[in-house]
């Protein structure tokens, strides 16, 4: 097996990898960036099998994360995402975020809202990591802020840890 097809990379070739590859998609109306990042110059079909299921199952990995986000934020216990909701709410000038969000609509808090605004901006894909496979980065936006809620996982989309990043 030397060629390998990816769904949005095309053909790479497993004896002679680079280090690093990356598209722009769009994904439910959103640009997002993809990207591979390899550790040694060759790989093999196992690994490649997974990259290609993960790329195929876009979708479900990114609701399974999200559900994740909700989780945590509904926990007691959690503190990523509210850590990152309240900071957007304190640092962020209000005519900034009014893009995003409706500060006078009384029916639903500005937290609320912005919570619904965390949405898929990258996908890291590690395949010779065995710490983690995937990197999801969720943002309300790139004009917004550089800070993202970032979730990593398995090749299976099992939660590894989260964390609020820039």
């Amino acid at each position: 097996m030397a060629e390998y097809t990816l769904p949005y990379f095309g053909q790479l070739s497993a004896y002679n990898i680079e280090e690093y590859y990356d598209v722009t998609i769009n994904f439910n109306g959103n640009e997002i960036q993809i990207d591979l990042n390899f550790e040694s110059e060759t790989t093999d079909a196992a690994k490649l099998d997974q990259i290609k299921n993960y790329l195929e199952n876009i979708e479900p990995f990114n609701k399974l994360a999200k559900n994740y986000i909700l989780e945590d934020y509904h926990n007691e216990d959690g503190d990523t995402v509210k850590l990152y909701l309240e900071h957007h709410l304190e640092e962020v000038e209000q005519d900034k975020l009014s893009t995003v969000i409706n500060f006078d609509d009384s029916t639903i808090e500005p937290e609320q809202q912005l919570l619904t605004k965390l949405e898929l901006v990258r996908i890291g894909l590690y395949p010779d990591n065995e710490d983690g496979f995937a990197i999801l980065d969720y943002s309300i936006g790139k004009e917004i802020t550089d800070y993202l809620v970032v979730i990593n996982t398995d090749q299976n989309g099992q939660l590894d840890y989260m964390s609020m990043e820039s």
